[in-house]
């Protein structure tokens, strides 16, 4: 009878996402969650296109109020494919660890290096659509996760290079939206820039200099383009575009110091209101396009836990607890999934009326951001420090906290 009622409350606490080892001071089971959870949703992606069977069997699903359904529908793959890719880089790109997760990364390494084989191969039948203006987006998650992930880029055959650069570079015939898109030809450039394969120094420019010298409207946020509109794009892609570029340029040169520093100012302060956006619950506002994104809202707050670049203000273990929190109130909802495998448009479950026109199912894997800290070793201190509450939970619970401070750039 014991054994059941341990069983039981086992159980009981992964369901509402509580962990009896987060309870008792241990946290290695997190990053195990962490893990199952990331393999759940980018298994089906990555072991079909390996496969040469991504167009064949993932289901492309479109938004009730599609904008262009033949396009849409023909560059899902592109988007499943790039987003998950830029998710699972930095874990990819990492070495060692338990024997399990290095066999679990092994395999994921060979797969990811078969499906951009077949990507940019003419002659695949998963070869993906690189022209246009939806594929200019999803290329540029693709050159993200190049840019994460060296290990890929060395380990790709001279051939496929050659095929990854000819696609990256037709590209450079969409003009982008004058909105956070510059952004996404800037991704490319640095790509081309950080393994020296003759970069277009106007696009990388372009991008920094409009959002560091013209559309940064303050306390941590920035307009996308020349209006500024309430939601989470400046999470989803502006300042983990800008701090990736940024991070490659510098590298390369010292001409972007200041614009580094900035963007790592404004980076900090906007982590403490996207940790503040997080409700007890693991709930978080709904507010804006592109919700059916899930956790990929939270794409700044994983990628500045990656870089170690959270302010003094917020614990390790605080944001890993908040950011599980999320994954498990989004990714861990009834209905995530279909009988297949494949993520449902929505939120909290299968909700298809939150899509906006350009949603499909390939849009939703940019999902896979919020794991980027599984780049970091088991050993550091995002897995080992202690659970700590988030602000929600602590104000919340009746916690006596300090009061919130905008950010005034210097």
């Amino acid at each position: 009878m014991k054994s059941k009622s341990i069983l039981l409350t086992l159980i009981v606490l992964t369901l509402t996402g509580i962990s009896v080892f987060a309870q008792r001071g241990k946290t290695s089971n997190r990053r195990m969650q962490w893990l199952n959870y990331l393999d759940k949703i980018a298994r089906p992606v990555m072991t079909n296109i390996a496969a040469d069977e991504l167009k064949v069997n993932m289901p492309v699903e479109l938004s009730e109020k599609v904008d262009n359904k033949e396009n849409r529908a023909k560059v899902a793959y592109l988007e499943a494919f790039g987003r998950t890719l830029s998710g699972i880089a930095p874990w990819l790109q990492l070495e060692g660890g338990n024997a399990a997760e290095v066999k679990l990364r092994d395999q994921y390494r060979t797969w990811a290096i078969k499906g951009i084989t077949n990507a940019v191969n003419p002659n695949a039948r998963d070869y993906l659509e690189w022209s246009g203006g939806q594929p200019l987006v999803d290329a540029s998650f693709v050159a993200i996760a190049l840019i994460r992930c060296p290990w890929l880029w060395e380990h790709l055959e001279s051939n496929v290079q050659n095929n990854v650069i000819t696609a990256l570079q037709l590209t450079r015939k969409t003009v982008p939206v004058y909105s956070n898109w510059i952004l996404f030809t800037g991704a490319i450039e640095a790509f081309f820039m950080k393994y020296g394969l003759g970069h277009d120094p106007v696009r990388i420019e372009y991008g920094i200099r409009e959002f560091t010298q013209h559309w940064y409207v303050g306390d941590g946020l920035f307009s996308d383009g020349m209006e500024f509109h309430l939601d989470y794009y400046n999470s989803i892609v502006i300042q983990p575009y800008l701090s990736d570029i940024l991070d490659v340029a510098g590298m390369k040169s010292n001409k972007y110091t200041a614009e580094r520093n900035k963007v790592m100012q404004i980076g900090k302060r906007y982590s403490q209101v996207l940790e503040r956006l997080i409700g007890a619950d693991g709930s978080y506002p709904v507010i804006g396009r592109s919700i059916a994104y899930r956790c990929g809202v939270f794409h700044h707050l994983a990628n500045v836990s990656l870089k170690k670049q959270l302010p003094e203000s917020l614990k390790l273990g605080q944001i890993r607890e908040a950011l599980t929190a999320v994954i498990n109130k989004t990714i861990g909802a009834t209905g995530t999934f279909n009988n297949k495998g494949w993520l449902n448009i929505g939120l909290h479950g299968k909700q298809p009326g939150l899509a906006e026109g350009y949603i499909n199912t390939g849009s939703l894997y940019l999902c896979t951001n919020v794991f980027l800290p599984l780049g970091l070793p088991e050993t550091d201190e995002f897995w080992s420090s202690p659970a700590a509450p988030w602000t929600a939970v602590n104000v919340w619970s009746g916690k006596n906290m300090p009061a919130d401070h905008a950010f005034d750039l210097k």
